[in-house]
């Protein structure tokens, strides 16, 4: 799997208006907590279907845009902090150490 890196707000409308799932990930470069929690992410990220779009947020670079996901999709700015999109609603949202690609995939193939 790879990430897709959100660098523009329109990204956030084209993420909404998409079919099935995907999940973005919001992450601090400044911060040990955000890369141990994206590391043991992606070390378990294979549970989560191929077809999930997974999108990566550098917070510092994009405030405006980590902004405008929190109102877009109505949750509260964490960081780290994942997004589970589904058909354009949010249906979960974890931070710190609760973020989990086995929650996710529990999430998407129930």
């Amino acid at each position: 799997m790879q990430w897709k890196f959100i660098t523009d707000l329109a990204q956030i409308s084209d993420i909404q208006k998409e079919t099935g799932y995907s999940l973005i990930f919001k992450h601090s470069t400044r911060c040990s907590v955000s890369m141990m929690a994206k590391r043991r992410f992606e070390m378990d990220w294979e549970a989560i279907p191929t077809d999930t779009s997974l999108y990566f947020l550098d917070l510092i670079s994009y405030r405006a845009i980590s902004a405008q996901i929190a109102e877009t999709f109505q949750v509260h700015h964490e960081s780290p902090q994942i997004l589970l999109i589904k058909d354009g609603e949010c249906i979960l949202d974890a931070s710190h150490s609760d973020i989990s690609a086995e929650e996710v995939a529990e999430v998407i193939n129930n």
